[in-house]
């Protein structure tokens, strides 16, 4: 039985071309690795190769199941696309990943889809495929993955299916959060999130129990990278690295302890969880970036509609302190949530600017199905009849403002915010390793789009 494990091309759907993604599809190796000693099986990733619909119909050519994964809801079109493809081609279709998980409803009425898997796939997948691979007849159906408890059982993804050096040594653009140094690896240490923010789909995805790895399972993946692919910096995906902190101590501390000091970055660290024993031990072991999630400055807004126990004197702290070490610290900040007030949203400018970080990502409120934020809206009305994703610009307004204040609101805002220091626009330019003219391109063309996508010439 042949099998294909396949990334659609994105920009096969309503692609927003602001959005490059240094994805590397670690879910599906996984999947590979599980079923790799059952059947004979391949990886096509139609968005890193970029093909037209042809030409991803001509490499599916001869399988017999075909299994796609959608990155985010925006881009279901795309999954849907390839279904239809890989149908025409005459093989069986099982869609998995995060936009199944939370479109499963709409992603089985597909006709081209044969099979939906919602949560967590690695054992159920295997088991769909060995019956499939012993001629049993299984009717169109959608099958729960439970949620797996022992992470550290999963064996290693199968990295041997892809061409690893082009993932491994270039990104799709230059950023703060790029790798530091190439050739790089991606790692998930866990999964699950306590928290329970209201504009997160990861309760729905993983559940709200934070499930880890142990600390000598990722040194022994690390070691693995290093050793297979001479990788020389890592980027750390999780939601909740920090959590539990001794885990997160007995990793850092295994990383120097067996010579595992590489560059390392990670983009979304709770900064409740850092201290500053913590934030050395982190410096030690080669930690040159890390972006906390802060996003609000109306304590208002993080308590009644966003759920997130920030202080933001703590936050302060941890922040100068972090930058004291010599780490690079960015924060993430969302604005526009229904009832949220204008002069909410500014205040939570004023905050990030009073926060004093390297770098202020200012994002607008993107509300995704089954969250809280998505059902805030459907209640205030906020959708205004238009619930289609739009990144770069949102989609909900408030009598207070609308998406297009956002628009041009937080493009500004990050201008003024992130480069009026010189010092501080000298230290972004060198982490994002670009030129003073690249730089200034950089910001010309985010605000001259932000005024195209609101019609201002």
């Amino acid at each position: 039985m042949k099998i294909a494990l396949v990334v659609p091309n994105f920009r096969w759907s309503n692609w927003d071309k602001n959005t490059l993604w240094h994805y590397i599809p670690y879910n599906l190796c996984l999947l590979a690795s599980s079923i790799q000693d059952v059947v004979d099986v391949k990886i096509i990733d139609a968005y890193k190769e970029n093909m037209s619909e042809e030409e991803f119909s001509d490499r599916i050519k001869g399988f017999d199941l075909v299994g796609i994964t959608v990155l985010f809801d925006q881009y279901g079109t795309s999954g849907h696309i390839a279904a239809r493809i890989a149908k025409q081609m005459g093989a069986k279709v099982v869609m998995g990943g995060v936009y199944a998980t939370t479109n499963s409803e709409k992603v089985i009425q597909d006709e081209n889809v044969d099979y939906v898997i919602i949560g967590e796939g690695e054992y159920v997948f295997k088991d769909l495929v060995s019956r499939l691979a012993f001629g049993e007849e299984i009717p169109k159906s959608t099958l729960i993955g439970n949620r797996i408890y022992s992470l550290d059982g999963l064996p290693l993804p199968a990295y041997q299916y892809l061409d690893m050096d082009k993932y491994i040594n270039s990104a799709e653009r230059k950023s703060i959060d790029s790798p530091r140094v190439f050739p790089y690896a991606r790692i998930m240490t866990s999964r699950g999130c306590p928290i329970g923010c209201c504009f997160c789909q990861v309760e729905t995805i993983a559940g709200s129990m934070f499930r880890p790895r142990s600390a000598e399972n990722v040194l022994n993946e690390i070691q693995w990278l290093k050793d297979t692919y001479g990788i020389k910096s890592l980027i750390f995906d999780d939601d909740n690295l920090l959590h539990d902190k001794k885990r997160a101590t007995d990793l850092f501390q295994g990383m120097i302890d067996r010579k595992l000091v590489l560059p390392w970055l990670s983009i979304g660290l709770a900064v409740f969880k850092l201290d500053e024993d913590l934030i050395k031990l982190m410096r030690r072991s080669g930690c040159e970036y890390f972006a906390v999630a802060i996003e609000s400055g109306t304590k208002r807004v993080l308590k009644e509609i966003i759920n997130k126990p920030i202080s933001f004197d703590y936050a302060k702290k941890m922040v100068k302190f972090a930058r004291e070490q010599g780490i690079y610290v960015a924060a993430n900040f969302i604005i526009g949530f229904p009832t949220e007030t204008w002069d909410e949203i500014r205040e939570t400018i004023r905050f990030a600017e009073e926060l004093d970080v390297d770098y202020a990502k200012i994002f607008h409120l993107v509300p995704l199905p089954h969250t809280r934020a998505w059902d805030l809206c459907e209640r205030e009305n906020a959708f205004n009849g238009n619930n289609d994703f739009v990144w770069s610009k949102g989609n909900i307004e408030t009598k207070d403002w609308t998406a297009n204040d956002l628009t041009i609101l937080r493009a500004y805002e990050w201008d003024r915010i992130n480069f009026s220091n010189s010092v501080k626009r000298e230290r972004t330019r060198k982490m994002m390793g670009v030129t003073e003219e690249e730089l200034g391109d950089i910001r010309r063309n985010t605000l001259r789009n932000a005024c195209n996508l609101v019609g201002v010439k």
